[in-house]
């Protein structure tokens, strides 16, 4: 490269001068070039432990992380430039699954120190500073509430490198800054045609075993025009099926741009309004707030799937009052009948707690018997995990561990052989479908969810593809493949 400079200082017949200062010219030109060539992209692990509200926190990781800093998502853990973990404390030792992955990772970083490792979700909100006291490779800790703050503690962690881990300031932020971090998130990215969206934060029910109030906060319902605006840009990128997302959902609260308050029934009938949503689903429920509205909403919404998710968690009275849930059972099953009366092609899941502290033989019959009289399609079932912090610990944890299995494994064979009896139901009958992608096995066939969420397989002609790719059709069932699939034939397309 030839570069002349003109300097009136400079003797021009000085030769030294003269190579010095086209030197000096192209080591500034290169500097600047160098400058302005784009830095090698960084690359972002996450793996995400829990429910779907972290699996929608993960996603917005990922988006903070991209909007602010370019980077993009890896999933091979060996070419990451950052490491982020987000964790759920609902099980028994959730902490020390934690450390022991991060244990693992920490290997990781011997090998290359300029690796950043973030811990977020309720683990960290629960541990804080104990987890970079425990393990002082951590880099960042954050909380739900703080995610959207994931640049700047990254660029905090990034001004530290070289420095001793003992003399570092942690970059920790586990604050619960009310609702804010809905009005820092980028615009929602997504690929394929469902989408979750997250409409309140925190849970205000107490619930005896449970630390969500403790380590997401108290209930907090975004502003309806921010949800509805999410939900319009979604639509616009091709989501076809909405799944709404909360502790506890039902009990949405948001504000309207008037100041009233929109309650979660007249926010579905909302939603069923945006243009290209064709599909809304919700989780997860509390029996409280599965008010006569909502349920009125399923006679008057076509959108809303016929599946319900409601958590009822013990079929005894005396295990839900322990429990601190403040509903009865007789209260469920009038809620489910009213229900059916209106959908009688409802399909019903809920959370089951087999082992409570308490649970005589007979509480645990009570749930047995709930299980086979509602003929619930499958559910989340778990062996009672003492949660530290919460009242239930402070409980005698007088149900044996074997018995506990016994029971679980008891109580989820029930669910099995309805899962099974509903699955084989299926074939012969006509289903809506959300078809959503060609099958990795079956080349000739398209694959697509129905309201029930059984995955649906027909064959089709590839002249039809983009026809029917992000459509709902209509499939009538002619095999059952596996618990939770089908195969059958295409009747139409409905939209």
């Amino acid at each position: 490269m030839s570069v002349t400079v003109f300097d009136p200082r400079i003797d021009t017949t000085d030769t030294s001068s003269t190579a010095e200062t086209t030197l000096a010219a192209q080591a500034a030109t290169a500097l600047e070039e160098s400058h302005s060539a784009a830095a090698p992209v960084k690359k972002v692990f996450v793996t995400t432990q829990g429910c779907q509200m972290n699996v929608y926190d993960s996603d917005k990781m990922l988006d903070v992380l991209g909007d602010s800093h370019g980077m993009q998502v890896t999933h091979d853990i060996d070419e990451a430039d950052v490491l982020l973990m987000n964790t759920c404390s609902i099980r028994e030792k959730a902490q020390e699954k934690v450390f022991s992955e991060l244990g693992r990772w920490r290997k990781l970083k011997e090998k290359r120190p300029d690796l950043v490792i973030g811990v977020g979700g309720c683990v960290a909100s629960q541990e804080g500073d104990n987890i970079q006291k425990r393990a002082p490779y951590v880099d960042m800790v954050f909380g739900p509430q703080t995610l959207h703050r994931l640049p700047e503690l990254y660029d905090q962690s990034n001004e530290q490198k070289g420095i001793a881990p003992k003399n570092r300031i942690g970059t920790i932020d586990i604050s619960f800054p009310s609702i804010e971090k809905f009005d820092f998130l980028p615009e929602p990215k997504v690929e394929g045609y469902k989408a979750f969206v997250s409409i309140m934060e925190g849970c205000s029910k107490y619930c005896s075993f449970c630390v969500v109030p403790y380590t997401r906060g108290e209930e907090l319902s975004r502003p309806l025009d921010d949800v509805l605006a999410e939900i319009d840009n979604l639509a616009e990128q091709g989501v076809r099926e909405i799944n709404l997302l909360g502790q506890n959902v039902n009990g949405y609260r948001g504000e309207k741009d008037d100041g009233s308050i929109c309650r979660f029934a007249e926010l579905l009938h909302y939603v069923s309004h945006v243009d290209g949503v064709e599909r809304i689903r919700y989780t997860t429920s509390h029996p409280l707030e599965f008010t006569d509205d909502i349920i009125d909403a399923y006679a008057q919404l076509p959108e809303l799937v016929s599946h319900l998710h409601l958590p009822v968690q013990s079929g005894s009275n005396a295990i839900l009052a322990a429990m601190k849930r403040n509903h009865t059972i007789d209260v469920y099953i009038d809620q489910i009948n009213k229900l059916k009366a209106i959908r009688p092609d409802i399909h019903l899941s809920s959370d089951f707690i087999i082992g409570f502290p308490g649970e005589t033989d007979q509480d645990f019959q009570d749930t047995l018997n709930l299980a086979k009289e509602l003929n619930f399609d499958h559910s989340y079932s778990f062996i009672y995990s003492k949660r530290p912090g919460t009242p239930a610990a402070e409980l005698p944890d007088d149900v044996s561990f074997t018995t506990k299995k016994e029971r679980l494994a008891e109580f989820q064979k029930v669910i099995i052989d309805s899962t099974l009896q509903k699955t084989r139901e299926m074939v012969g009958t006509t289903t809506r479908v959300l078809v959503e992608q060609v099958a990795d096995r079956h080349p000739d066939c398209l694959l697509g969810t129905a309201d029930n969420t059984r995955t649906v397989m027909f064959p089709f002609e590839e002249a039809q593809k983009d026809e029917l790719l992000g459509k709902l059709v209509s499939v009538r069932i002619t095999d059952f493949v596996s618990p939770h699939m089908v195969k059958g034939e295409l009747v139409e397309v409905l939209a």
